[in-house]
C-alpha cells in the first residue's frame, strides 16, 4: 500500500497506538498450509474465498498481478507482500486480463499443517512465489478485524524497513527451509509472527487514513474501541460505555453499528470470549478464576455465555486444547 499522506490528528494519536497494540497481540492462527510457486509466463491461477482464513502471497522473484471481482488490479514486483485478512478470493497471474485455473486443480490438498508447491512451465519471464493460508478461530475475530479491506500490501521498500519480517519470509520462502522436530508448530509460529509484523505498519498506516476504517476517526467510537479492548474486565453497560465516550445511548449504539459493523455488546462479548479462551488454552488459572477475570460476575452466566459463544463449556475447551497439545 502507498503511504498516505501525515495529517495525522495527534489529540487521538495515543488512542490508536492503544487500540493497534491490542489487536496486534499475535492472533493465534489454528493452521497453515503453505506452497512456494515456481511459474514462467502465461500462467493464471484463481484463489478460492477462505473462510476464517488470512491469505497471504509473497514474492520473491519476478512479480504477478492480483485481481479480485469488481476490483482494481495490483500488480506486484519481487520484494512485496499482499495480505487478504479475510481471504477474499482473487486470481495470480503474470497478466490482469488473463482466464486462470483453479486453485484446487494444482493444488486438490491444502490441508493446514502441510506444504505444496506449483510448478507452470512456459516461455515467458520467471517469477517465485511463497503462498500460506493462515487459518484462525473465526469466532476470536474481531469486528475491527474482519472490516479491514480486502486486501493489505507492503512494498519491497516496506518490508525492507520491517527487517524482521523481511528475514522471516525470506526464512519461510527458502527451498532448504530447516525440518526436524516440532517443525510444524515452529512453522505455524513464525507464519502467524509474520502475520503480525505485517498488519502493524498496515494498521498505524489505515488509522491515519480516514476513508479506510472511519471508526478510528470517530471520537467516541475510537474511545469505545480502546475502552473494551483494554478494560473488558470492568462491569460495563451499553447506558455506561456510552457515559464514559461522552455520549448518548441512542447515537452510541448507532454509530457504533455503523462503523464497526456489529453492536457494542456483541464487540464486547467477542472481546471477552477472546480473552476466556485464551486463558483457558494458555495458562493454568483454575477454570473458576476465568468468569472474572473477563467481566463476569456470575460463573453461571458466564458458563452459558461462553458455550453459546463457541459451542462447547470452557472445561470441554480446555481439554480439548490439552489433547491437542
Amino acid at each position: 500500500m502507498d503511504m498516505v499522506g501525515t495529517d495525522r490528528d495527534d489529540r487521538h494519536g495515543g488512542e490508536h497506538d492503544d487500540l493497534l497494540s491490542e489487536l496486534l497481540q499475535p492472533l493465534r492462527l489454528t493452521g497453515v498450509f503453505d506452497s512456494r510457486w515456481h511459474v514462467r509466463a502465461p500462467w493464471a491461477i484463481e484463489g478460492d474465498a477462505e473462510q476464517s482464513c488470512a491469505v497471504l502471497h509473497y514474492i520473491v522473484e519476478g512479480g504477478c498481478w492480483i485481481t479480485g471481482e469488481d476490483r482494481t488490479p495490483l500488480e506486484l514486483r519481487a520484494g512485496d507482500l499482499i495480505v487478504f485478512p479475510t481471504g477474499t478470493a482473487h486470481r495470480l497471474a503474470d497478466r490482469p486480463d488473463r482466464k486462470g485455473v483453479p486453485l484446487k486443480a494444482v493444488l486438490p490438498e491444502r490441508r493446514p499443517g502441510t506444504s505444496g508447491e506449483i510448478v507452470i512451465d512456459g516461455t515467458g519471464p520467471e517469477s517465485r512465489l511463497l503462498c500460506a493460508g493462515l487459518h484462525y478461530d473465526l469466532s476470536a475475530a474481531t469486528g475491527l478485524y474482519t472490516s479491514l479491506p480486502w486486501a493489505l500490501v507492503l512494498d519491497g521498500a516496506q518490508v525492507d524497513r520491517e527487517p524482521l519480517l523481511r528475514d522471516t519470509l525470506r526464512l519461510l520462502a527458502s527451498p532448504d527451509r530447516p525440518v526436524g522436530p516440532g517443525d510444524r508448530l515452529i512453522t505455524l509460529r513464525a507464519f502467524e509472527m509474520a502475520l503480525v509484523l505485517a498488519l502493524r505498519p498496515l494498521l498505524r498506516e489505515l488509522a491515519d487514513n480516514p476513508t479506510s476504517l472511519p471508526m478510528l476517526r470517530h471520537p467516541g467510537i475510537s474511545r469505545a474501541l480502546v475502552v473494551i479492548a483494554t478494560r473488558f474486565a470492568e462491569p460495563w453497560t451499553i447506558d455506561s460505555l456510552a457515559r464514559e465516550v461522552g455520549m448518548s445511548r441512542s447515537a452510541f449504539t448507532a454509530a457504533f453499528r455503523a462503523l464497526v459493523g456489529e453492536s457494542p455488546a456483541r464487540h464486547l462479548t467477542s472481546r471477552r470470549m477472546q480473552e476466556a479462551a485464551r486463558l483457558l488454552t494458555e495458562t493454568s488459572i483454575p477454570q473458576s478464576a476465568v468468569p472474572a477475570r473477563v467481566g463476569y460476575q456470575s460463573a453461571v452466566g458466564f458458563h452459558l455465555a461462553f458455550r453459546k459463544w463457541f459451542g462447547v463449556t470452557p472445561g470441554e475447551h480446555r481439554a480439548g486444547a490439552e489433547r491437542a497439545a
